[in-house]
């Protein structure tokens, strides 16, 4: 499994991608150790048609309180969410959920764009610049996290 002390953002993502996954194919879980697992946590947890994993859940909380903690201290970061936020905020307009969090949202669009990859679709060109943007914030999230983690992970 894919390590949240390496990279919290991936971490996430790779859980959500075996969530959907494990939904789709459900015959798959017991293909190997590691999706047995998940479905079982699936499974206990009750999320078998929709919702995340509570492991998903922490780690997201993590990045947000990560996230508050830099936008109260460091100004660069505030003015690259700044630069981001309206943008985020007509995505979030789109969804099912607009008072998700701008972390959450980030990490919606890349999984969203990720999935429009797979199925060969077209991404606007001003997805792409929203996306380079999330990918900054999130990439610059992670770093942070692991910096202030390595030693205690």
């Amino acid at each position: 499994m894919k390590s949240k002390k390496d990279n919290i953002a991936e971490y996430i993502l790779y859980l959500w991608q075996l969530e959907d996954y494990l939904r789709a194919f459900p015959q798959q879980a017991y293909a190997n150790t590691e999706l047995m697992e998940i479905a079982d946590m699936m499974h206990a947890e009750g999320i078998i048609d929709g919702g995340h994993l509570q492991l998903a859940q922490n780690a997201l909380e993590e990045l947000e309180e990560l996230h508050d903690e830099l936008l109260n201290s460091e100004a660069p970061y505030r003015a690259v969410i700044l630069h981001l936020e309206p943008k985020l905020n007509i995505l979030k307009a789109k969804t099912n959920t607009p008072l998700m969090s701008d972390v959450e949202a980030c990490l919606t669009l890349l999984y969203q764009v990720m999935l429009l990859r797979l199925k060969k679709q077209p991404i606007t060109p001003e997805t792409e610049e929203v996306l380079k943007d999330a990918t900054q914030l999130l990439r610059f999230l992670s770093k942070t996290y692991y910096d202030d983690h390595q030693t205690t992970l």
